[in-house]
């Protein structure tokens, strides 16, 4: 068993292609852990099939504390419940070091449109139903299944338009020829700071900072709404625990320095830095919250 020193450099795999939440978090967080651990931290850019390629790598990679992921919403807790034959399983295949960010999604409509709240869009499908479409960034996707959610917990009909990716839904947005989508705040603000589309709601249960004014769907008449994308650091199950701690600490006390704070407020993110512990436990509420929403959205593949 090694010490917590590391004596070669140290690989945070990333299951997403460069420029996505995901990357943006282990880029941000390897440049801070680099002189932290004395070693160069390396990002490493594994994308394919839904971020099941990278993340099945490292759930198999050797659990000494060289292969690390940078883990979320749907690899983690989405995948297991959409593939019948997934070649990880979350809670046994690795072990949680830290979540690092929250990124809670904003339902947006194109500025023409006939809504300015929740409640007006859904009234507006109780008397069309099925006529509005809302897009997302793949069948699945945490894009379509918080659509989803939203969909059964306000008791409407929507059509889904799956798109390959986030920016071709938001051109479509834009464009006029889906009526919705719902995306995280990096890639909604600049649309919405230029009036291009409307925000109606926030999805996650406390308002967003970046977005103060703009209610949360809980506010607004769907209580106890809370569908929030995240990304989280994890090692593979075996890894010893004294490379844990260290790298929560680590963690941590990068996620708390002005300057961190700073690039994460930049790119409408929230830093999270929670223990071990912590992090545990809410990958277990949110296996259980999005295997729902994967069952009310009837997505499957296989």
């Amino acid at each position: 068993s090694r010490s917590s020193e590391p004596t070669k450099p140290v690989r945070s795999i990333v299951p997403f292609p460069p420029g996505q939440g995901a990357d943006f978090v282990g880029r941000l967080l390897a440049e801070r852990l680099t002189p932290a651990l004395g070693q160069q931290v390396v990002v490493e850019n594994r994308p394919g099939a839904g971020s099941m390629i990278g993340t099945e790598y490292v759930a198999k990679a050797p659990a000494d504390g060289y292969t690390l992921l940078i883990g979320g919403t749907s690899a983690m807790v989405i995948n297991p419940h959409l593939y019948s034959k997934l070649g990880y399983d979350t809670l046994r295949d690795f072990a949680p070091i830290s979540n690092i960010a929250s990124l809670p999604l904003m339902i947006c409509v194109k500025s023409s449109f006939p809504a300015h709240a929740i409640q007006d869009l859904i009234k507006l499908a109780k008397r069309r139903p099925g006529e509005i479409t809302y897009g997302s960034s793949g069948n699945g996707s945490t894009h379509h299944l918080a659509q989803a959610m939203f969909t059964s917990a306000a008791g409407i009909q929507r059509t889904h338009v799956p798109y390959k990716g986030s920016t071709a839904s938001m051109a479509d947005l834009i464009g006029g020829q889906i009526a919705m989508l719902a995306d995280t705040m990096p890639a909604v603000l600049p649309f919405v700071r230029v009036g291009t589309i409307r925000a109606l709601g926030v999805t996650s249960i406390k308002r967003s900072p970046f977005f103060p004014d703009v209610p949360t769907l809980d506010e607004q008449g769907l209580k106890g709404f809370d569908a929030t994308a995240w990304a989280g650091f994890v090692a593979p199950a075996e890894t010893p625990t004294v490379i844990l701690e260290r790298l929560n600490k680590e963690v941590i006390k990068a996620l708390k320095t002005p300057e961190m704070q700073k690039r994460f407020q930049d790119l409408a993110m929230v830093p999270i830095g929670d223990t071990r512990e912590q992090f545990d436990a809410f990958l277990k509420v949110e296996l259980a919250r999005w295997g729902k929403a994967v069952m009310v959205s009837g997505a499957k593949i296989d």
